[in-house]
């Protein structure tokens, strides 16, 4: 029950941005789009060079966003296949369902959780696997998601005009090369990245203001929460007793940091992307809301049995 509550405690403030965007949706008429377009091409770049300047690299460390890319994008592949027994041939939410399903809140959701559980000393490690899912975003994800509109070679160019990636190879040879960071710098970084999460949340609230019904996928809802909730968490399983007997390459902290990743909701960027793409974003919303509703009980319950 303590842990239900710190956890509740930390992430209550997520779920009330959310509520303001969809007042802001009903009563102010906001739209997603822009505020999806400013969060891709402005905010997002930044928070990402933040991250892949102040990350702890290493050997080691710089093992686990490449992990976490590689997992994305397989289980991407695997989701588009097995969606092919739920939806036709050419309907693009085959397309959304796979993206959707393969990421996770890792930013907005699983930095808040993990301080929760592990404290302050996670911090590092979270960063690190919550870039692997950043690359997988902006790369195989969005291309997977641009597939649904557009032909093979304007996907690529989608996938190159991102500027996520380049700010993340910025930040790592900013790392890398020990660039010092001013305190004028870094309160803008910080204060960045507090508004980045902020709008990230309203924006669910924005897609969801004026939907009807029809904006209710079961089959999407259902497809998601079994990804969320048995697939990830059983990979995760699986990945943390194979390191523990054969592989021995993280420590029992980071074993944490991969069960809490196997956890987390759907990410929010699915509504960022799923708009700038328009690719059923309404749909998007309702599972992103639904997803991040269950985490809040469904993290501590799994927590208490495995951690």
């Amino acid at each position: 029950m303590e842990l239900f509550l710190s956890l509740v405690g930390k992430l209550l403030p997520l779920y009330l941005f959310i509520v303001a965007g969809y007042l802001l949706g009903v009563f102010l008429h906001l739209k997603r789009r822009p505020v999806a377009l400013l969060l891709l091409y402005v905010l997002s770049p930044i928070v990402v060079f933040e991250g892949g300047w102040t990350a702890p690299l290493s050997r080691g460390t710089l093992a686990l966003p490449i992990l976490f890319l590689v997992i994305c994008s397989v289980l991407c592949g695997i989701f588009y296949s097995m969606s092919g027994l739920v939806w036709k041939r050419g309907d693009s939410m085959r397309n959304l369902a796979a993206f959707a399903s393969a990421n996770g809140n890792s930013g907005y959701f699983g930095i808040p959780a993990g301080l929760a559980l592990f404290g302050q000393q996670s911090l590092g490690i979270i960063v690190l696997c919550s870039l692997g899912f950043v690359l997988y975003e902006s790369s195989t994800g969005f291309f997977t998601l641009a597939r649904s509109n557009f032909t093979l070679r304007e996907s690529v160019r989608k996938v190159v005009a991102l500027p996520v990636l380049y700010a993340f190879a910025l930040g790592i040879a900013a790392n890398i090369w020990q660039v010092p960071q001013s305190a004028m710098v870094s309160l803008f970084l910080h204060d960045v990245r507090t508004v980045f999460s902020v709008i990230g949340m309203l924006l669910i609230g924005v897609s969801l203001a004026g939907e009807r019904l029809s904006a209710i996928d079961g089959r999407l809802l259902a497809f998601t929460t079994v990804a969320k909730t048995v697939v990830w968490p059983g990979l995760m399983l699986l990945l943390i007793a194979l390191d523990r007997h054969v592989f021995r390459i993280f420590s029992e902290d980071v074993h944490g940091v991969l069960l809490l990743m196997g956890m987390i909701p759907l990410a929010v960027n699915t509504v960022v992307y799923s708009s700038v793409l328009k690719v059923h974003p309404e749909k998007a919303a309702v599972a992103v809301m639904v997803s991040t509703v269950i985490a809040l009980f469904f993290i501590p319950a799994l927590s208490v049995v495995f951690l």
